[in-house]
């Protein structure tokens, strides 16, 4: 049975499992070098501050992960968050990624983030229509934007509204405050 959790730093070997392929073998993530295990430790640890980091598992297995960051780090974008997600590769299609972003929007929205942003490298119309299913539209496509394993890659922003705009907003809530 799948089970959605909040990550923890003892994750990170795991995780790390499920993101090398991705580093080292497609355009997905523009990263290089897989990070080691005491990076992405920090990296769940920092996240975990202000916005949701989930992860995926059945059966003691992990089986993928998605978290949220700041699109911006200026003040006036608090209420905008960048969404990413990853799913070990032979998990896809099995409902594992929807139940991840399903959990991760339910967070946001109680922290009153009302913008949800995606970077997609491109072309990937796999992830395309996945966030399409969550009502993300494309908002930017930026051409030639990142250079990995001896080509040029475009990349384009997905955008969902989740939370109404008000005027004045409600206040961000973070993650650490749920």
């Amino acid at each position: 049975m799948l089970h959605i959790r909040t990550a923890c730093a003892e994750d990170a070997p795991g995780l790390l499992e499920i993101y090398a392929p991705y580093v080292e073998n497609t355009m997905i993530t523009f990263e290089y070098q897989v990070p080691s295990p005491g990076e992405f430790k920090e990296r769940i640890c920092r996240t975990l501050e202000n916005y949701p980091y989930l992860v995926a598992e059945a059966d003691g297995r992990l089986l993928g992960y998605a978290y949220a960051s700041a699109f911006k780090d200026r003040a006036a974008y608090a209420w905008s968050a960048e969404t990413s997600i990853y799913v070990q590769q032979n998990c896809r299609r099995n409902g594992v990624g929807r139940a991840l972003y399903t959990e991760l929007e339910r967070l946001l929205f109680a922290q009153h983030v009302c913008n949800l942003c995606a970077c997609i490298s491109y072309p990937h119309p796999e992830s395309i229509a996945f966030h399409e299913s969550f009502g993300y539209h494309m908002a930017a496509h930026f051409t030639a934007s990142g250079y990995k394993a001896g080509k040029w890659q475009d990349m384009v922003w997905m955008e969902k509204e989740l939370f109404p705009r008000q005027i004045p907003p409600k206040p961000f809530l973070p993650f650490s405050q749920l």
